[in-house]
């Protein structure tokens, strides 16, 4: 059979084909998606699980009129190809190339932006209120799955959506990292007969009729209410389903192009809440992504034939180190407890898992209830880390502040993720923790300059008991620095002075460090000579190091890998303002007011301007630079830009 993906456009492309057309183009989309995956990185193991799903719901469905929102987003990958993004689809997750998950402003057939997990049922109910406001006729589905059914905000979305009646439709793709579905011959015939328009209508009509008769009709009605209710119970996981509201379809095999045509086909037709429950395999079709499902979630760029990472280096990564130090601390104190949601393996606790199963808690995708869960094993003596990626900490603060900070409860926060994350863009870049952490009464907030620092930062917050700490740390390689076989406390909110020089200092928190120490040995050549402040904590900022230094610099440039507006250099901006030092002048550096799209970490701060020769051009212009150092138009010139 000749290609058929290349023919696909639009849905309306494949509204035409036949089954084993279907089958086809399944087969090319998967070919399509691990080659491209193999080249790009991705969220792989998830956009093969829902191949065919996707192919029925646009076959089926009248897309873009109909809306289909879908959950977390990693799953869409056929959605994009299929929806008129064919030839962009190399280009996903890359700087000004497609987002790695929904995004309104991309296509029409985004109907709703997504990227963290368990937000469907909620948006698209609120899609289908709307259309009932504004009388309309279109449907409206929800695809949730890949465990985002274990956070909590789905329940509150069924709740609602159940208890309307409006016309709605959830669609659970079941891939084994949600639900364990009782799955039997009887089953599936259940579900065949309660999708069967004949049966619907006989029972239709039955109501109708029977809510007709004064006495008997409402006994009539509840007998047999019950008897469907405990065979749905005794064959079908659905009961759940069933008490909030929704008519409840499953299992069905996620897989099976013609069953989901016919079972579809008969859906549309049905009005009031309805969820169809779907079994499908993660990472279908490519066997590595079958058999390490976890691993294919998300990964960079590996070897078509073996499924093998391609990138190797000798250096780990901020978060191996981690999960070392934990374990290794773990070892000599047994009160030490570590805490996931859902992301034992991205969090780096796959070790401490295996060593101390009965002190590693996954709470699945409920960073809230882990934040608080945290704060009742705190409460009890226990030293809680709680590893949460910076961009899903954002839906625990009200339990940060209520359940942990207000009662100074000594939990530590190991924030994987922190700054700018790189290909997952937006709605993963860890760029707020900073502004939203600093504002909250006796929390610490630290970060380390590199994997070293990180060691010793892990050691000092499990050995402080004046309330919560928060280290921040980034994804990927940390600096390959040499680790000491020792541990030493750092003295809570002070600085360290890295590099000694005279007029111009740059505060650095974190990973940034490196680059400001690159920027001041180019900087050499302009004769400047630049002190170069490792800030290590930036909540206590370390004020009598702001007070040395604002009695000998002229400019102080504040660098930091996270939003300028309430960060470490809006801190420094408070002290020097409060303290009416106003000789100074300050350069701020950091994320700017505004969302920053995907691509390389390297390539985003070259473009908003933290990278070395970011802080090298900041420097220049700078007014005290220019007084101090430009006599001629020339020279101006010759250095406005780093060659």
């Amino acid at each position: 059979m000749k290609s058929l993906l290349s023919q696909v456009n639009s849905p309306e492309d494949i509204r035409g084909f036949d089954v084993p057309q279907l089958a086809h183009l399944a087969k090319e989309l998967r070919e399509y998606i691990i080659a491209t995956v193999a080249n790009t990185g991705g969220h792989l193991a998830p956009s093969l699980g829902v191949i065919e799903l996707t192919l029925v719901l646009h076959y089926i469905f009248d897309t873009p009129k109909d809306k289909i929102v879908w959950d977390v987003g990693h799953q869409t990958y056929a959605h994009k190809i299929i929806t008129g993004r064919r030839e962009q689809f190399p280009t996903i997750r890359q700087f000004a190339g497609l987002s790695g998950f929904p995004k309104i402003s991309e296509s029409p057939y985004d109907a709703f932006g997504v990227g963290h997990s368990s937000t469907s049922i909620s948006a698209a109910f609120g899609m289908a209120c709307a259309r009932d406001l504004n009388r309309e006729d279109y449907k409206v589905l929800a695809i949730i799955g890949d465990g985002a059914l274990t956070g909590g905000l789905a329940y509150e979305g069924l709740n609602n959506a159940g208890a309307s009646g409006r016309d709605f439709i959830v669609v659970l793709n079941d891939n084994s990292m949600s639900i364990s579905p009782n799955v039997g011959a009887i089953s599936k015939y259940l579900t065949s007969l309660i999708s069967n328009p004949l049966y619907n209508r006989i029972k239709d009509e039955i109501w109708d009729i029977t809510g007709k008769f004064d006495s008997m009709g409402p006994l009539i009605r509840k007998t047999a209410r019950k008897i469907e209710e405990s065979m749905k119970a005794f064959m079908t996981p659905g009961m759940l389903f069933e008490r909030l509201g929704f008519r409840y379809l499953g299992p069905v095999d996620g897989h099976n192009i013609a069953g989901l045509i016919h079972l579809f086909h008969e859906v549309k037709k049905f009005k009031g809440p309805i969820l169809i429950h779907l079994l499908t395999k993660k990472g279908k079709g490519y066997e590595p992504a079958e058999k390490n499902a976890s691993i294919f979630h998300g990964l960079g760029k590996f070897d078509r034939k073996t499924g093998t990472p391609l990138k190797k280096t000798d250096i780990p990564t901020f978060t191996k180190v981690f999960g070392k130090t934990v374990v290794d601390l773990a070892e000599h104190d047994d009160k030490i407890v570590a805490i996931t949601a859902a992301m034992q393996l991205g969090a780096g606790l796959s070790e401490f898992a295996e060593k101390f199963p009965e002190r590693f808690f996954d709470v699945g995708i409920a960073e809230g209830h882990a934040v608080t869960f945290a704060a009742g094993l705190a409460s009890q003596g226990f030293k809680p880390v709680c590893a949460i990626y910076s961009s899903f900490l954002q839906r625990a603060y009200d339990m940060i502040i209520h359940d942990v900070a207000l009662q100074e409860l000594p939990v530590i926060f190991a924030i994987d993720r922190a700054g700018l994350v790189g290909d997952d863009g937006p709605t993963h870049h860890g760029v707020y923790d900073i502004a939203f952490l600093r504002t909250i009464p006796h929390m610490t907030i630290m970060a380390p300059k590199d994997e070293e620092e990180l060691r010793h930062m892990l050691y000092t917050a499990l050995n402080y008991r004046g309330g919560p700490i928060a280290i921040r740390y980034p994804r990927g390689l940390a600096q390959g620095v040499r680790l000491s076989s020792d541990y030493k406390k750092l003295p809570i909110g002070v600085a360290e002075i890295v590099r000694q020089g005279r007029d111009i200092a740059v505060i650095a928190f974190g990973h940034v460090l490196y680059n400001a120490l690159e920027a001041a040995a180019i900087l050499e050549s302009d004769n400047t000579d630049i002190s170069v402040i490792n800030a290590r904590f930036v909540k206590p900022i370390d004020h009598d190091m702001l007070s040395r230094l604002a009695l000998v610099n002229k400019l102080i440039v504040t660098l930091e890998d996270g939003a300028l507006k309430g960060g470490m250099g809006s801190e420094i901006s408070e002290f020097l303002k409060g303290h009416n030092i106003n000789h100074i002048e300050l350069i701020r550096l950091g994320v700017p007011d505004r969302f920053i799209e995907q691509g390389e970490p390297s390539i985003l701060r070259e473009h908003i301007g933290i990278s070395t020769g970011g802080i090298v051009n900041a420097i220049r212009q700078s007014n005290y630079f220019q007084e101090s150092h430009m006599t001629t138009f020339a020279d101006f010139y010759k250095h406005s830009k780093v060659s």
